[in-house]
């Protein structure tokens, strides 16, 4: 039997907020659609469905293609479905949400560099760590998105 569970953003408003001000300050740095496949991405490594409805939906208001978004969970073997730049964040996405016991490979990091000048890069890594904590967050609130249909 599941317990009900609280929904953090609730209970500490003054978080979220400020944790929405951190992602504004993000999205000055990168493309949005980029941050949208990355969120994706994470949110799928993550198993949160209620981010991968929401950044999904964002990502086909942004003008993103059915297509790149259902290839996201496969990005690896999508071959030029996503750009070189897409496909290191991507990796980095990847790699930091997964962080075992090696972190960050330098092969991952290198690439990632090579597309993205410092900030760009700061930003990106500050969006991947983001992303994974409202999916934690979200997976332990247990948030689902809301059926629709059409």
């Amino acid at each position: 039997m599941s317990q009900n569970r609280i929904v953090w953003s609730k209970q500490v408003p003054e978080i979220y907020s400020k944790l929405d001000e951190v992602d504004a300050l993000v999205a000055e740095h990168l493309d949005i659609t980029l941050l949208e496949l990355v969120k994706l991405r994470s949110s799928v490594l993550n198993g949160c469905s209620f981010c991968v409805d929401l950044h999904t939906r964002r990502a086909l208001k942004e003008g993103e293609s059915q297509q790149r978004l259902f290839l996201v969970s496969a990005w690896y073997e999508a071959g030029e479905n996503f750009t070189p730049a897409e496909r290191a964040a991507l990796a980095l996405t990847d790699e930091m949400t997964r962080l075992g016991d090696r972190g960050v490979s330098d092969e991952v990091y290198a690439e990632a560099a090579e597309h993205f000048d410092d900030k760009q890069l700061a930003a990106l890594e500050v969006a991947i760590s983001m992303i994974n904590l409202y999916n934690r967050l979200a997976v332990t609130s247990q948030l689902h998105p809301r059926p629709r249909r059409g």
